[in-house]
C-alpha cells in the first residue's frame, strides 16, 4: 500500500515538471502581450487627454487677454518653483525654504507684469530684491552645515525657474504709441514660443521614430536623435511662416529667426532638465500632469527658450 502511494506521488511530480503544451504557452504569451498593450494604450490615452487639456488651457488663457494670461502663469510659476524646491530638498545636504522661494517667485512674475504693462514703476522690484537678500543672510542664523548648497539651489529656483516665466511679460506687452498707457497686450509672441516648442516636439518624435539613427546627446538623453531634432526644427520653421502671414509685428525672415532660436534653446532646455534629473537620480520632477510628469518636465524647453526669445527680439531692435 505504501509503495502505491509513493508511486502516485512520484507520478504527480513528474507531471508537474513536464513542460506545458505549446497551446497553453501560446495562450499565456498572448495574455501577457495583451496586458502590456492595454497598459501602453491607457498611458497613451491618458497622456493625450492631459496634453489636449493642457494646450487648450494655455492657448485659451493667452488669447483671452492679459488678466487670464497673468493669472495662469502666476500659478504656473508658483507650482514650478514649489516643485523645484521639493525635488532638491530630497537631498540630505540641501534645505531650501520652499514657501518663501515660491512666494518670491510668484511676486517676481506679478511685478514684471505690472512693470511691463506700465501699471507700476520700477520700484515694484524692491520687495523682491529685499527677499533675495533675506534668503542669503538668513543662512547666517540657520546654522546649516550645507549653507553653500542652500544658497545655490535658492538662487537657482529664481534664475532657472521664476525668471524665465517672468520674462514672458516682456514678450506679451509691446510698446505702442497709440495706446493710452504706451503698451499693448500682444498674444502672438508668447503664444508663438509655445507653439514652436509643441510642434517641434511632435515633429522630433515623428522624425526620430521613423528616421532616427544618430544620437544627439547619448550621455544625457539617449532617446534623442539628430534626425528627430532637425525634423522638428523644420516643422517649427514651416509653422513660423503661418504666423508671418497673419501677424505683421515681425517680417517673415524674423519669424524664421525666432522659430530657429526657440527650437535651438528649447532643445538645450530639455537637455539641461534631463541633466538636472540625472544628477538627482529621479525619473520625473513630479506627477502634477498625468502622463507627462511634473511642471518642470512640461516646461523644461520653455525655461531656456523664453529668455532666448527675449534676447533675440531685443537684439533685432538694436540692429
Amino acid at each position: 500500500m505504501g509503495r502505491k502511494v509513493r508511486l502516485k506521488r512520484l507520478s504527480r511530480k513528474l507531471k508537474a515538471k513536464r513542460p506545458q503544451p505549446r497551446r497553453i504557452r501560446n495562450s499565456l504569451l498572448r495574455h501577457k502581450l495583451l496586458r502590456t498593450m492595454t497598459e501602453k494604450i491607457k498611458n497613451l490615452l491618458l497622456r493625450t487627454i492631459t496634453g489636449v487639456i493642457f494646450v487648450a488651457v494655455m492657448a485659451g488663457c493667452i488669447l483671452l487677454g492679459n488678466i487670464p494670461f497673468t493669472l495662469l502663469f502666476a500659478v504656473i510659476t508658483g507650482l514650478s518653483v514649489w516643485e523645484f524646491c521639493r525635488v532638491v530638498n530630497r537631498r540630505e545636504d540641501v534645505e531650501v525654504n520652499g514657501v518663501i522661494c515660491t512666494v518670491v517667485g510668484v511676486y517676481l512674475f506679478l511685478a514684471m507684469s505690472g512693470f511691463c504693462s506700465n501699471i507700476t514703476p520700477s520700484g515694484v522690484f524692491m520687495p523682491y530684491l529685499l527677499s533675495v537678500v533675506y534668503l542669503m543672510i538668513s543662512e547666517l542664523y540657520l546654522k546649516s552645515p550645507h549653507a553653500l548648497n542652500n544658497w545655490a539651489f535658492t538662487m537657482m529656483s529664481q534664475m532657472y525657474v521664476a525668471l524665465p516665466f517672468a520674462l514672458l511679460n516682456v514678450l506679451a506687452f509691446q510698446p505702442d504709441a497709440a495706446s493710452s498707457i504706451g503698451v499693448v497686450y500682444n498674444t502672438m509672441l508668447p503664444l508663438s514660443v509655445f507653439i514652436f516648442l509643441w510642434v517641434s516636439d511632435s515633429g522630433a518624435y515623428c522624425f526620430g521614430t521613423l528616421l532616427g539613427r544618430h544620437k544627439l546627446f547619448p550621455r544625457i538623453s539617449p532617446h534623442k536623435s539628430w534626425e528627430g531634432s532637425i525634423g522638428g526644427g523644420i516643422v517649427a520653421l514651416a509653422v513660423s511662416q503661418i504666423f508671418a502671414r497673419f501677424e505683421q509685428l515681425l517680417s517673415p525672415m524674423e519669424w524664421l529667426g525666432l522659430a530657429f532660436v526657440v527650437v535651438l534653446f528649447g532643445t538645450w532646455g530639455d537637455l539641461v532638465e534631463s541633466l538636472f534629473k540625472r544628477q538627482l537620480q529621479i525619473k520625473d520632477s513630479g506627477s502634477f500632469l498625468p502622463g507627462h510628469g511634473g511642471m518642470l518636465d512640461r516646461f523644461d524647453s520653455s525655461l531656456m527658450a523664453i529668455p532666448a526669445a527675449v534676447i533675440y527680439l531685443y537684439t533685432r531692435m538694436l540692429l
